[in-house]
């Protein structure tokens, strides 16, 4: 740490700022969107975020308001949002995709991507945006115009509400059993006047969460019989908790309290924390235990 020197300087802060007055790697998805001749229409988008990651699930596409894109969103309420692999191919393909001006049937004639049929179950509600068959997973998607889209300039956001989620096999596998980190592309955007910038993503290593940061059973068990008189909780289900830090546990407490009471259990035992807590028990040869699942859930969305 000695090496650490103080020599920052300010930079202005130009629009696009995240390319224009700074380094920020951003994802690449190609956004398909049904234009008004019936043909799906591929679009590059790097602004593309979660925005809500409880309760409806939504992802925030920041978008130009006249693009192919943004118009087929306003006309249909549709769209999927395609992550495509870290391949030079593809991302060069984006790159003629992306370019402005172009009608749905100009630019798609250069596409190379492969479409297929959407996985929606909604009969009579479509026509639905095609996936990009290489993808390594789709968010498919529904606009919420409850939220305002429009913006200073061309600026328009529009809030994609996650209807569902495909993906293929190898990376179905590989989210519900452990495995294989997709690769997927990181782009720094359009900086020079003459290219794009992407780059490529390591392989991914786990850091383990801090010892000693968590609480122990007593105080769970405390707390957890104040949550409600009518659900008690066994000593053992009590451990399975000891590992969650201190400011998420209540709310931890409250919910499996309430799934519960829904499904009309009175005592809370380390089984029904397992089985509530893999959401995904019946794809997993191994369920994974309940307190693992928290140490997944606190790396992503921890707080300091």
């Amino acid at each position: 740490m000695s090496n650490i020197r103080d020599d920052f300087e300010d930079v202005k802060i130009l629009d696009n700022f995240y390319q224009t007055s700074a380094f920020f790697p951003m994802p690449v998805v190609l956004v398909g969107t049904v234009a008004e001749d019936g043909q799906t229409n591929l679009g590059p988008y790097s602004l593309c975020f979660p925005h809500v990651i409880s309760g409806k699930h939504a992802m925030m596409l920041i978008a130009r308001g006249t693009s192919n894109t943004a118009a087929n969103i306003r006309r249909t309420g549709l769209a999927s949002l395609n992550f495509i692999p870290d391949e030079r191919a593809y991302l060069e393909n984006c790159v003629i995709l992306g370019f402005p001006g172009e009608t749905t049937a100009e630019k798609m004639k250069n596409s190379i991507f492969t479409l297929l049929p959407s996985r929606r179950d909604a009969p009579g509600a479509g026509p639905f945006p095609q996936l990009v068959g290489e993808s390594v997973q789709v968010f498919e998607c529904t606009w919420d115009p409850s939220h305002p889209h429009q913006s200073h300039g061309l600026e328009h956001h529009y809030l994609l509400q996650i209807d569902r989620i495909v993906m293929h096999h190898k990376w179905r596998q590989a989210l519900v059993s452990g495995g294989e980190f997709p690769r997927l592309p990181i782009d720094y955007g359009y900086r020079d006047s003459l290219h794009f910038w992407f780059t490529k993503g390591r392989k991914p290593w786990p850091v383990d969460l801090p010892k000693g940061h968590g609480v122990d059973v007593g105080t769970v068990l405390f707390q957890a019989n104040r949550i409600d008189p009518d659900v008690t909780w066994e000593p053992e289900a009590c451990a399975e908790l000891v590992g969650v830090p201190r400011v998420f546990l209540k709310t931890v407490l409250s919910g499996c309290v309430e799934r519960a009471k829904a499904r009309g259990v009175r005592v809370i035992t380390p089984g029904f924390l397992h089985e509530l807590r893999d959401k995904r028990a019946e794809e997993r040869t191994t369920p994974l235990s309940l307190l693992a699942k928290l140490k997944q859930v606190f790396a992503t969305h921890g707080e300091d």
